[in-house]
């Protein structure tokens, strides 16, 4: 089995998450403490893993692109 562990910091990590989770798979586990978004994929080859990353990062960018411009929305109201 092969594992990564990923970690990034947000102004709202729970949001963060909670955009990601939907889109993880049985081996994926995605939470938020304080303002770090934690991940861990495992993937039986190292191929398979990376291949997994590669999608979550796209992901990931999306996610928070969503939080932060809400935020910035947010902020004109």
């Amino acid at each position: 089995m092969r594992r990564a562990s990923i970690e990034t910091t947000h102004d709202d990590a729970a949001t963060v998450a909670a955009a990601l989770r939907p889109d993880n798979t049985p081996s994926m586990s995605t939470r938020a403490d304080d303002d770090v978004v934690r991940t861990t994929i495992e993937r039986d080859t190292t191929g398979g893993l990376g291949s997994t990353v590669d999608d979550y990062v796209v992901n990931l960018t999306v996610a928070e692109t969503v939080a932060r411009t809400a935020r910035e929305h947010d902020n004109y109201e």
